[in-house]
């Protein structure tokens, strides 16, 4: 690992101790920001990569499926968010209703009939929000294939030497916030070196 032990820990229980004294209204997530040094976005490769962390950082994150009748059926039955190629069809290309329902949902997962109908359907608007859907095949578990979806943190290398993901809430355990942190640095890390 590149970050020892014992500092790690001593960030993390420092955190959890302020969040403590401090209650707010609400979970509060907590970020990891890293600063890369002798980096250059000009000249070096940027990059893409997701991982899956070892406990969901963002419970609260709205998932919704966008699904064929058998899809819809069983998020309807498992209260789940969902639409349909009909209520897909009704934002008829509208920029901005397909912006307000990018900016509604965290993610999105879609049925195989679907996916590939979605940029008909919805013009590039998901896609340029980042968000465009994950597929969900029916040999899965939604919930499962849900549960990944929150799971998974992505590190993207822009412009910027800036990296902020999502790696943990307050409510967590220091162990479980740890090992999201150390799981998150050591992918990153993995990243750099193929580059």
């Amino acid at each position: 690992s590149k970050v020892s032990r014992d500092t790690l820990y001593e960030g993390v229980n420092g955190l959890l101790d302020a969040s403590a004294k401090k209650k707010r209204g609400f979970l509060e997530t907590v970020e990891l920001q890293i600063g890369l040094k002798n980096y250059d976005p000009q000249k070096d490769k940027r990059f893409s990569g997701t991982v899956k962390l070892k406990h969901i950082p963002r419970p609260k994150m709205k998932v919704c499926i966008l699904g064929d009748q058998q899809h819809c059926d069983e998020a309807k039955a498992n209260n789940v968010d969902f639409m349909d190629a009909e209520a897909l069809k009704k934002l008829n290309k509208n920029k901005k209703l397909v912006k307000k329902l990018a900016k509604s949902y965290d993610a999105f997962l879609a049925s195989e009939s679907l996916i590939k109908q979605i940029p008909r359907l919805l013009g590039p608007g998901l896609n340029k929000a980042g968000k465009f859907p994950a597929l969900l095949s029916h040999q899965e578990s939604m919930i499962g294939k849900i549960e990944e979806v929150k799971s998974t943190i992505k590190f993207q290398m822009k412009k910027v030497l800036c990296l902020s993901v999502a790696v943990g809430h307050v409510g967590m355990k220091s162990d479980e916030l740890a090992q999201n942190v150390n799981l998150s640095i050591n992918f990153l890390v993995s990243l750099l070196k193929k580059n």
